[in-house]
């Protein structure tokens, strides 16, 4: 959560640290970072796509813990997994392991 306060502060200082969609943006930003770092010096669009449809097991800072990011060429559904929360109350908290579970139905 630092990391991200400082971006906010830095470059979106205007923006809403409670809208779902700037954090959304942050963390499609770093999938695409992660694509661009594995197409290495090929920057090519065929490569792009090919590498973005071969994310594994990424893991991003904003999402829940042991939330992963994964990909391949016949599955584009980046996250797969949830992980139950309930309210008690004053505030929503986790209970349970995150599951896991083929979204797309390939």
């Amino acid at each position: 959560m630092r990391e991200w306060n400082a971006f906010m502060d830095k470059y979106f200082a205007e923006g809403s640290k409670n809208d779902v969609t700037t954090v959304l943006g942050y963390t499609v930003a770093q999938t695409l970072v992660q694509v661009l770092k594995q197409c290495g010096d090929e920057l090519t669009r065929e490569n792009v796509m090919k590498q973005a449809a071969n994310l594994k097991d990424l893991e991003l800072p904003l999402l829940i813990p042991g939330i992963k990011i994964n990909t391949r060429p016949t599955d584009y559904y980046p996250l797969e997994q949830l992980q139950m929360m309930r309210f008690n109350g004053t505030q929503w908290e986790r209970f349970g392991p995150v599951i896991s579970g083929e979204l797309s139905g390939s």
